[in-house]
């Protein structure tokens, strides 16, 4: 990381001010993760209460995806005028209100203008506190956004375990999203107030950078289009795992809901030790390595239509995957002359494209032959993911 060129240590953030911020980062970046896993968890609940194909279903999921991507071509704004605490807890209490009222629409009519909010609050949260992780970052010279990272993986963890339990004890979807979405916003809140007031004034540090959206050139390209593989890979565990299990694999939906849980377990593991291998092998390698252990596990778990394996695979494919994201986010900071929202804004657009093309492309194929046929496309973006990583910058020593 280029912790040397960061600018010196301001005195209002002292050591005490950036050590609660990073805990309170810590905190949003699980309460994503919370979110991430209640929503994967309950796919099959939307799926069962609309009576809804799995080509229709992936408009739902599509209409998620193509809000989340036109946010962010004014995230990196937002997250310059409001300062990425404001822009956090605001998308916070929207992503979690759009949430708890998924199962109460009348119809699709009513619920898919209600996923492209939900999309677009999501994506907003998701630049925001990742802006304050290369923030810290980049203050304390140290390296944290695989910590942070983890912390996603623990809360998307929690969530699908969460739901599971609910789920085996007989508690409603619709009681369970209210609970779990307002305790969300509760945290978002109350964490949003140690975090640190930056990017209020529209740019960073080094002054002068653009501050709203850069449309991606170059190497920001060539980073944004790997993280639009490893984001196709990981949308189609968060969006499909469960209902896999549960479809294709004979699972009940609470043992289902095991898989997601141990995709972001072994993620977590994977992503809190991330920092330390960063610091010692390359990051070209770290990608390579985890793209193409992902690829082999998933190409085991649909082979095989075993629920155990299915467990193994998972936990495989969540390590393997687990560092794309804290490296590829931070490598996108260091690109000169763009500052870090507009960057992560512009590099995050491309990715969550992935998760805008993966739905209708999961339903389709799904439609035409089988749900484990259509998620041999974690397969071959995995497979991608592990070629394109000779691409990667390496990182200054």
């Amino acid at each position: 990381m280029t912790s040397t060129s960061a600018p010196a240590l301001p005195l209002a953030h002292s050591l005490g001010t950036l050590s609660r911020a990073r805990w309170a980062t810590r905190l949003q970046f699980m309460a994503l993760g919370v979110l991430g896993g209640t929503w994967g968890a309950h796919i099959p609940s939307v799926k069962a209460h609309y009576a809804v194909s799995e080509a229709t279903l992936s408009m739902v999921l599509l209409a998620a995806a193509i809000g989340a991507v036109l946010s962010l071509f004014i995230a990196g704004r937002v997250v310059a005028r409001l300062g990425a605490r404001n822009a956090a807890v605001t998308a916070a209490l929207l992503m979690s209100l759009m949430l708890a009222l998924v199962l109460e629409y009348p119809g699709l009519g009513w619920l898919l203008p209600s996923m492209l909010i939900f999309g677009a609050s999501m994506s907003l949260f998701d630049v925001a506190i990742n802006t304050e992780g290369s923030e810290l970052e980049s203050l304390s010279g140290r390296a944290i956004m695989s910590n942070l990272h983890g912390m996603f993986s623990v809360g998307g963890m929690t969530g699908a375990a969460l739901a599971s339990y609910m789920l085996s004890a007989g508690v409603a979807p619709r009681l369970q999203l209210f609970g779990v979405c307002a305790g969300i916003a509760l945290v978002a809140f109350t964490a949003s107030r140690g975090m640190l007031e930056t990017h209020g004034s529209g740019s960073d540090a080094g002054g002068g950078e653009k501050a709203h959206f850069a449309w991606p050139t170059g190497l920001l390209l060539i980073i944004g289009l790997l993280i639009f593989a490893g984001m196709t890979a990981e949308g189609v565990m968060y969006d499909w795992c469960v209902l896999y299990l549960k479809q294709d694999v004979g699972m009940p939906q609470a043992q289902a809901a095991l898989g997601y849980a141990i995709f972001s377990g072994a993620m977590a593991l994977s992503r809190f030790g991330g920092d330390y291998l960063r610091a010692r092998y390359s990051e070209r390698s770290l990608l390579r390595f985890g793209g193409a252990m992902a690829a082999v596990a998933m190409l085991a778990v649909l082979l095989s239509a075993n629920g155990w394996i299915a467990y193994v695979g998972f936990a495989i494919v969540g390590a393997g995957l687990a560092p794309v994201a804290p490296i590829l986010f931070n490598a996108a900071t260091r690109v000169p002359g763009v500052s870090r929202a507009a960057a992560i804004a512009s590099v995050t657009s491309i990715g969550y494209s992935g998760f805008m093309i993966g739905p209708p492309l999961i339903g389709s194929i799904a439609t035409a032959t089988s749900l484990t046929m259509a998620l041999g496309v974690l397969v071959l973006a995995s497979t991608m993911l592990a070629y394109g990583a000779r691409y990667v910058p390496e990182k200054a020593s």
